[in-house]
């Protein structure tokens, strides 16, 4: 049979520390060994455990239930099952300590080490000083004594009151583990993960002697023994979170008190893990991943158990809102934790499936949250116009908060989209919805202008500016519109901007008709400054009505009304009322032109306008009718044309007619020039004008 000889028993004095040497006999040494093993009649350990605390927040176990679980259920020490006189023995040895450990007290100082005068602790002075290491010692040189050598006698007394001290040292160190987070524990918890490394190393040497030589407490697997106990602290320490945070009274439900409670106890303690007890364990331990994963697992166990339950929609964005944002980012990666845990390697909080209804969820609420506030915000403005009310001032500007109501909404609601689910076709999804609520805009307005209230000036005027916001937003390429939803919402809006432009541009026009009328006539050629002149006061008057517009929709629209001015006098022009037969007439007329231009784009250069181009249109107009020679004003046109691709030969005509001492052979040579390069031009010209200008006339 084989056991530990001689040299096996130097390896163990080496890693145990044991005091003295191999050269002694093993009787005089198993002497030594039993001397401070030796116990009084009556066991003092009624020292060693007082009563827990009866706290949540330390999530404390009853001696009780200590007993039961280490004398019926641990797996560190092991008997011979079937054997009755072992079943037999087991039980005496519960019964003694079950009446003993209920004496104990629990002693919270640290471990007390001997002065040189002071006399050696015996094994139950080593525990009530709580110097784990030390009775952990005691315990493998007794060991050692008793199943080292052949030449020592095993009695069954001795070999069972060494069974029921291991027993005792384990419930022990149970306790002391269950005091982990204690902050008055932390150099007894080091006294014991040394015996726990102590014991390991003893479980390894006797692994490589037959099972029916060992001990029958080996292996006592210390080790597994601690970090199953760990789990269990942690799953007891989740389960009782601290139910004092006060932030968590703020939060609606209780499901989402509960998820803040767990989230902010995980946070806690790892923390105090880090700070506290990091420094106790040996680095092999890797003691801070090892409870990140414990915590990980007993928070992901409680969600699945919230996901799969009946839970709100806002209980589910909540519970995202930890999954993606509140955990990974101020738990796991907060700085003092993040260098000490591994986050990509705990694995997901949620399984996928679980993780995919609570999406489905979510989005589904998010949807109609987000059609219900289109609707609702919508039904306000219209119910508004209906009543005809006066929009608000603002700061001297008509106000409404249509827009205002809307948008700040779905963008909140896009960007949780995009933040939880991390999905861009679901964010397109939610702004689909903006094109069908801007349709319903188009056409709700278009009523609101064929009833023409008494408000509507200031009603569309307060519209615009919502206009101006919704196309601010859609444009934005941040926010992350499909390409078709984006071109279809900002078509609609142009129209929407169209429409107010309109009702308010087509009563100017309607006013100043007068005035257009009289332009290029025998009464402008005869007193061209008087009828420009008016002209020009009327638009100052007009443009006056436009102070309570913001004003980047006041620039727009008079920057609008600028073109369709410039139109209109180009078109009275091509009209063709007024003949001029020689040079004198075409030089002074040109010289109209260019005083009329002045004064025109003067006027809305003052009121902001930037449409500098439209001031060089009459002056090459001018140009071509000062001038006499054919071929230079061939090339005048040809350059008229290369500015203006959309200039076409009707214009051209229509140009040329007014200057009537040019014959027919010269029309037909420019006509001739401008087909030819007309297939050069460059149709795509940033700025578009002769093609609002109608002329009847046809090329010959």
């Amino acid at each position: 049979m084989m056991s530990f000889s001689k040299a096996r028993k130097e390896d163990v004095c080496q890693i145990t520390g044991i005091e003295g040497t191999a050269d002694e006999e093993p009787k005089e040494q198993c002497q030594k060994e039993k001397n401070k093993m030796k116990k009084p009649n009556t066991l003092k350990i009624k020292s060693l455990i007082k009563h827990r605390k009866n706290s949540k927040s330390e999530a404390a176990l009853t001696s009780e239930t200590l007993l039961e679980v280490d004398l019926d259920a641990i797996e560190g020490i092991a008997y011979s099952p079937g054997d009755p006189q072992v079943e037999c023995q087991k039980q005496k040895n519960i019964g003694k300590i079950s009446a003993k450990i209920k004496k104990w007290q629990r002693n919270s100082k640290s471990p007390e080490t001997p002065t040189d005068n002071a006399v050696e602790l015996d094994f139950n002075g080593n525990l009530e000083q709580n110097r784990l290491a030390e009775a952990q010692q005691q315990l493998l040189e007794a060991e050692e004594c008793l199943f080292s050598s052949k030449e020592v006698t095993r009695g069954k007394d001795e070999e069972d009151k060494l069974q029921m001290d291991y027993e005792i040292f384990i419930l022990r160190l149970r306790l002391v583990i269950q005091d982990s987070f204690i902050e008055d524990n932390q150099e007894t918890l080091k006294s014991a993960l040394i015996s726990i490394v102590k014991e390991e190393a003893q479980d390894r040497r006797w692994a490589e002697v037959a099972a029916d030589q060992r001990p029958i407490w080996r292996p006592t697997r210390c080790r597994q023994f601690h970090d199953t106990l760990l789990q269990i602290i942690v799953e007891q320490r989740m389960k009782n979170a601290d139910e004092q945070n006060n932030l968590a009274d703020n939060l609606s439900t209780s499901l989402k008190r509960e998820v803040f409670r767990l989230g902010k106890q995980v946070q806690k303690d790892l923390l105090r893990v880090v700070r506290n007890l990091r420094e106790c364990y040996p680095p092999d331990f890797d003691i801070c991943r090892l409870y990140a994963r414990l915590y990980h697992q007993a928070f992901s166990t409680r969600l699945q158990e919230f996901s799969r339950s009946n839970i709100s929609s806002e209980e589910c964005l909540y519970i995202l809102s930890w999954i993606v944002e509140y955990y990974p980012k101020d738990v796991l990666k907060y700085k003092e934790l993040e260098e000490h845990i591994n986050s990509s390697s705990l694995g997901p909080l949620l399984p996928e499936e679980d993780l995919e209804r609570l999406e489905k969820q979510y989005f589904s609420y998010k949807e109609n949250e987000i059609r219900k506030w289109l609707s609702n915000a919508f039904e306000k403005e219209v119910k508004k116009w209906s009543d005809d009310i006066e929009p608000e001032l603002m700061d001297g500007y008509y106000f409404s908060n249509f827009a205002l109501d809307v948008l700040p909404l779905v963008d909140g609601a896009v960007k949780d989209v995009n933040t939880l689910l991390s999905s861009e076709d679901k964010a397109w999804s939610l702004l689909n919805q903006l094109d069908s609520f801007f349709l319903s805009y188009k056409t709700s307005l278009e009523k609101l202008i064929k009833r023409n209230p008494e408000n509507i000036p200031k009603t569309l005027s307060a519209n615009l500016d919502n206009i101006y916001q919704f196309r601010d937003y859609v444009q934005k390429p941040e926010h992350p519109f499909s390409e078709d939803t984006r071109t279809a919402c900002l078509s609609t809006l142009a129209d929407l901007k169209n429409i107010c432009h309109k009702y308010f541009l087509s009563r100017i026009h309607t006013e100043l008709k007068p005035l257009y009328q009289k332009l290029w006539t025998k009464v402008w050629f005869a007193g061209n400054s008087e009828v420009v002149e008016e002209l020009v006061k009327e638009l100052e008057n007009y443009i006056e009505n436009f102070k309570e517009l913001k004003p980047v929709c006041r620039e727009e629209l008079l920057a609008e009304l600028h073109v369709e001015v410039m139109v209109e006098y180009v078109r009275r022009m091509m009209k063709r009322k007024l003949k001029l037969k020689d040079k004198e007439q075409q030089e002074a007329a040109a010289e109209f032109i260019c005083h009329d231009s002045s004064k025109i784009c003067s006027v809305f250069a003052k009121v902001g306008s930037r449409q500098e181009w439209l001031s060089q249109i009459l002056h090459k107009l001018s140009e071509i009718l000062k001038l006499q020679d054919p071929g230079s004003l061939q090339i005048e046109i040809v350059t008229l044309a290369r500015d203006y691709p959309d200039i076409s030969e009707q214009h051209v005509l229509a140009l040329l007619n007014l200057k009537t001492n040019l014959s027919s052979s010269d029309l037909r040579k420019i006509k001739g020039c401008l087909s030819e390069i007309r297939d050069t031009l460059d149709t795509e010209s940033p700025t578009s004008f002769f093609s609002k200008v109608l002329v009847k006339r046809k090329i010959i």
